[in-house]
Parts: structure tokens; sequence; C-alpha cells
């Protein structure tokens, strides 16, 4: 399957484009970056106009054999020079956060910190090679982007006006697909080959990371990127006779498995935030922080709430409700661990189940 490029990489390689084009004085035809996932890449530049003070390009979105609404975007980068330093900011069909629990503060455009930082680079790169003392003002548009949020979850996330930039890998791997799924059952088969009869399967690169720290005794083998395919991982596991599974994830996609949803894609399920609701009723919080969790805006949200007013018996709860549908999905048969991390690793639960059983761990080291 033939993988496309996120807003955020394009967005770069636009960004690349006009600045060079605004230094140069010469119109680029295309732009090499390097992908945060370590791959350099040459994208096709669409248009590129350059005067004496501006200069703009346009990188065309090619979202790969799985499109969404932003497959064949117009992503445009307008550069301009400023006094000192490097600003970032959306122009038209770019949202605009309004609400909290996003990685972007309110009031600032929807590009979200790794497309920021690969904008930076770049352009700190540039200007450093051609001895540039000045600073630059660097805007992202998206042509007709505002009517392509209506059909994204934007709206409701808060962010008004237009369409995120987004990406923390630069690639857009192919979703709901037969090939990817076919890559897990390949994956689960070597690992019974070589043996291992305890696995650990994680939504993704940075789970998998603070997963093989947790599990550092188990061979590389043993760990499995299932991404958002949680029950049909499950039930391969449960098919090849492994007889303990160790679920490892962030507060988004477990809060939909904890509620029963074994697709976990943005596109599968929104989160139930009146459940979330519920469990934190159960582990004491007060009506106001209750009431606060069914306004929220997101699941990670929802989580920094809780962290911060020291209710961990919440994410021990999630990660038993995880085990319990995990269990209920395969009809049991196996044991089921879930340990549920931040963004920056830190440990917030975990519960272990087999049939019959169960144990929450509060140990967080």
């Amino acid at each position: 399957m033939r993988e496309g490029y996120t807003t955020g990489a394009c967005a770069t390689a636009a960004t690349k484009a006009a600045l060079l084009a605004l230094i140069t004085g010469m119109k680029q035809t295309e732009a090499t970056i390097m992908l945060p996932i370590g791959r350099e890449v040459t994208f096709p530049v669409a248009a590129c106009e350059v005067h004496l003070h501006v200069a703009s390009a346009t990188v065309i979105k090619d979202g790969g054999d799985d499109p969404d609404v932003t497959h064949g975007a117009s992503i445009v980068a307008t550069v301009s020079w400023t006094e000192e330093g490097i600003h970032i900011d959306g122009g038209e069909g770019v949202g605009r956060v309004t609400k909290p629990g996003l990685p972007v503060p309110i009031g600032e455009a929807a590009i979200n910190p790794v497309p920021r930082q690969m904008m930076t680079e770049v352009a700190r790169q540039l200007l450093t090679k051609y001895g540039v003392t000045c600073g630059v003002s660097i805007v992202i548009s998206v042509p007709n982007g505002e009517e392509m949020a209506k059909k994204t979850l934007n709206g409701r996330l808060g962010i008004m006006g237009g369409i995120s930039i987004l990406g923390t890998r630069g690639i857009v791997v192919p979703f709901s697909t037969s090939a990817y799924r076919a890559s897990i059952v390949r994956a689960l088969e070597v690992a019974v080959a070589c043996g291992c009869d305890h696995v650990v399967v994680t939504t993704g690169g940075r789970s998998e990371h603070y997963a093989m720290k947790q599990y550092s005794h188990l061979p590389q083998e043993a760990f499995i990127e299932m991404g958002d395919f949680v029950g049909f991982t499950l039930k391969q596991c449960k098919r090849l006779g492994i007889k303990k599974v160790s679920l490892v994830g962030m507060m988004g996609k477990f809060s939909k498995v904890a509620q029963g949803v074994m697709m976990v894609h943005s596109k599968s399920a929104p989160v139930d935030f009146h459940f979330l609701a519920r469990i934190a009723e159960q582990c004491g919080a007060p009506t106001h922080m209750i009431e606060a969790v069914k306004q929220a805006n997101t699941a990670s949200q929802v989580g920094d709430m809780m962290y911060e007013a020291g209710y961990m018996s919440f994410f021990d709860l999630l990660c038993d409700y995880c085990c319990q549908h995990a269990l209920r999905e395969v009809g049991g048969g196996m044991t089921v661990e879930t340990t549920m991390y931040t963004l920056k690793g830190q440990l917030l639960g975990k519960a272990v189940r087999s049939d019959g059983t169960d144990e929450i761990n509060r140990d967080r080291g």
C-alpha cells in the first residue's frame, strides 16, 4: 500500500520552497525535507511566487492509498521578512483553537507542535546557510480548508475556521487495510515461532518505546504494533494460543477500549465523556469535577484533570475496564494486562485480569 504525507510535512516542504525563493529570488519547483521518522523526501512544488519582501509556495497534499478529506488540498506557505525570530501562524483555511485540552494553546492556529518544530528547523537551517540575520514570518494557508473542516471532528474539538496542520511522523499509513492486518498476523506468528507466550501490543511507536522499557525482559519479537486494531489483534492472539497479552497505550485510545470500542481510530467512535464521568465518580471525584469531565474537549484533557487533582485510581479503573472488555472480546482463555502512559512516558495506571480474577496495580514506581 502506498503511504501518503501529513499536512505538517506538506507545510514544511512549502515553507522551505517559499523561504528559499525569498532568499535567492528564484522560483522553486521542488523541496526536499527530512521527515520526523528520519526519511528524506522530495515534494514537487505546484506553484511558487516571489517578490521583494514576500514569497509563497504551494504543495499538494497526497494522502496515499487511504486519502482523507485533505487529500488533494493545496498547502500554501507565505513567508516574509521580520526584524527577528521565526514566527509561525495560520492563514485562510487553517483552524484556530478555541477550547482547552489540545496541544496548541487557545487562540493560536491549529498547527501542532511537531509540524511547528519541523518548519522552525527548516527556516533556521536556511537562514544560517545563507547568512540571513533578520527574522521570518511563516503563514500556512489551505484554500477551501474551512469547508474541508466541516467533514472532520475539528468543530467538536473547538478548532474553528479550518483544518489542522498535523503529523508526528510525516507519513500517513493507510488505515483499515488488509495489508496492515496481515502485518499484525505475521508479527504475531513470528513471536509464537520464537517461543513467546506473552506478547506486548501497543497503539504506536511511542507507546512501544515505553513498553520495551517496562518489559525489558521480553525479546524484541514479543512487541507488536497493533495501531488501531485492538479487537482484531486480541482475536489473533487467542487463535495462536498466546497465554498473556499486555496492552500498552495512552489516554486517548485506551479511553475508547475501556468503553468497549475495539477499533480505536478517531473515525470509528467518539469518546464517551459521560462514561469517563462515571469512572471519575467511582474514584470519589467531587461533583464539579464530574461535570467538568462531561464537558471536556478530549480524553487527554480528562486525564490531565484527574492527574492534577491526584485521582490516580481513575487510571487504574480505566485499565481494568480495558482488561474486562478485552477478555469479553476473545471469550476469555488468556490473561490480559493493561498499562497506560502519558505522552511523556509517565506511568498513569495498570491492571491485569484473567478469567474470574482481577488485580489493580497501584505501584507507579
